[in-house]
């Protein structure tokens, strides 16, 4: 007979061995509070780490944060305040840290899929365990389905040129960007201004086609702007490409640029860690906190206290003077929203409908902190068409601006009413929700059950429903996973 094998339980295994186990990197914050919950092991001092920590997976949980890519570029202060904010707990502080960087990736549910959520104008892209999926009005090819597609009224799978593993998308007006796990970056839809980074194609691309001047250029994160594009390498440069009007591409001029070209401008500065594309604005956070802004002044979006157009990179000195440290940043039509290190919420431009929840309709012409999230823990910030949405670590939404079409979330409202303060969103209360983003007058979520929800306009099916012209009420936006496009020549 064969050695019979054992079965042993994590309570048999050496201390350290499962201190390193829970520090791997690979498990969540909700994973340790139900590791701690399940056995006595985890949740006991052991004498292997500093009395100031109560139990092993709180000593997990801080080696998790000191790992964490936000908490490293943080100052001893702001890390300090960010502790005291969740409590003196680590595991609620790995939990905001991990819950911020989702807010721009792909999130994981509680079944393990990985997905993420964009609007559009008029249109919505999903991605569910990196395929992806998109619906809505095909404005130019944005869809990425081929020519002959003017609306999808469902989910319906994207075909890429050769296997492709999508971890992050961007949607904009009328053309669409897709990241991949390789650092490769597709794009499809209008290319008459070059936004889509092809030089050679000056006509709409209907399906995802490589963007060959990245090639060997791993990237991390892209944005779609109006008629431009964003692009942020892993070695943190950031790249631009499309019209260059108001200064939107940041090199100094305003020359268009047909394919990505490097902002040299901002190389000299500090790594950037996130970017942003407004209409014909643009932002950049780089790992010191601090946050750049360039192209058009209109509405003050760029948070310098005037509305002249930047060239190149300026440093919004509100929050440098502060000794803010900025950890995301949100472009929208008309007004900009800001989360910093600390969960806090800050709003600046066009005021109007209460889109930056101060009570007022005043225009802000610097970034200002928004008082009603004091309390509150913010982990992704949203700004839309004069609306704005704020998710907290609880998984609860707040919203405030116009209400047009529903796609703020208020069924008890009109549709085109104001909302001046933040307001939870008590239509979403039997949900845990763990990303938002808002289009012109859709919004879409997806919940910690992995469900994708709705609200809004559907006039061109951009809540992939066939039948209904407008929802008051979050209704799930069911994904096809047995469709998917046939590639054909862009």
């Amino acid at each position: 007979m064969g050695d019979r094998i054992e079965s042993v339980s994590m309570d048999d295994l050496p201390v350290h061995l499962i201190l390193e186990i829970l520090a791997s990197g690979r498990l969540s914050a909700a994973d340790l509070v139900c590791l701690e919950l399940t056995s006595r092991t985890f949740c006991s001092y052991h004498g292997l780490f500093p009395h100031k920590f109560r139990s092993l997976v709180d000593f997990a949980a801080f080696r998790l944060c000191e790992l964490n890519p936000i908490y490293v570029s943080m100052r001893d202060r702001a890390r300090d305040e960010l502790f005291n904010r969740c409590g003196r707990n680590w595991k609620l502080t790995l939990r905001f840290l991990q819950s911020v960087e989702q807010s721009t990736d792909m999130v994981q549910t509680l079944a393990g899929k990985q997905m993420q959520i964009k609007s559009g104008r008029y249109h919505t892209l999903l991605i569910n365990d990196f395929g992806v999926y998109s619906c809505g009005s095909s404005l130019c090819g944005v869809l990425g389905h081929g020519s002959e597609t003017k609306q999808c009224v469902a989910f319906r799978q994207i075909s890429f040129p050769r296997p492709a593993q999508v971890i992050q998308v961007s949607a904009s007006y009328n053309h669409a960007a897709f990241l991949t796990q390789s650092g490769e970056v597709f794009t499809c839809g209008n290319n008459s201004s070059f936004c889509c980074g092809h030089r050679d194609v000056g006509r709409p691309l209907f399906r995802p086609k490589l963007v060959e001047a990245l090639k060997g250029i791993p990237c991390k994160q892209v944005a779609a702007g109006l008629s431009f594009t964003m692009f942020l390498t892993r070695h943190g440069h950031v790249y631009t490409c499309g019209i260059n009007t108001h200064g939107q591409l940041g090199h100094g001029d305003t020359q268009d640029r047909p394919s990505p070209q490097k902002l040299e401008l901002l190389k000299s500065v500090a790594p950037v860690v996130h970017i942003a594309a407004g209409p014909s604005y643009s932002l950049a956070i780089t790992d010191d906190g601090t946050l750049f802004s360039f192209g058009s002044g209109t509405n003050f979006c760029l948070g310098h206290g005037e509305q002249h157009n930047e060239l190149q990179p300026r440093t919004v000195q509100s929050f440098k003077r502060k000794d803010i440290h900025i950890v995301r940043v949100s472009a929208g039509d008309e007004h900009v929203v800001a989360l910093d290190s600390n969960g806090f919420v800050h709003t600046w431009g066009k005021g109007y409908c209460g889109a930056l929840g101060h009570g007022d309709e005043i225009d802000k012409t610097t970034p200002q902190l928004l008082n009603s999230f004091k309390s509150r823990l913010a982990v992704q910030v949203c700004a839309g068409k004069r609306k704005t949405f704020v998710l907290v670590d609880d998984g609860s939404v707040y919203g405030f601006g116009w209400t047009g079409f529903g796609s703020l979330g208020f069924p008890d409202m009109g549709v085109s009413d104001k909302v001046l303060r933040p307001r939870v969103l008590d239509s979403l209360r039997h949900h845990h929700i763990l990303q938002v983003s808002t289009g012109l007058y859709h919004t879409v979520l997806i919940t910690s059950q992995g469900r994708a929800l709705g609200f809004g306009d559907n006039e061109r099916a951009q809540l992939g429903h066939d039948t209904i012209r407008a929802c008051l009420e979050p209704t799930e936006i069911f994904i096809d996973e047995t469709s998917i496009s046939t590639h054909e020549t862009t």
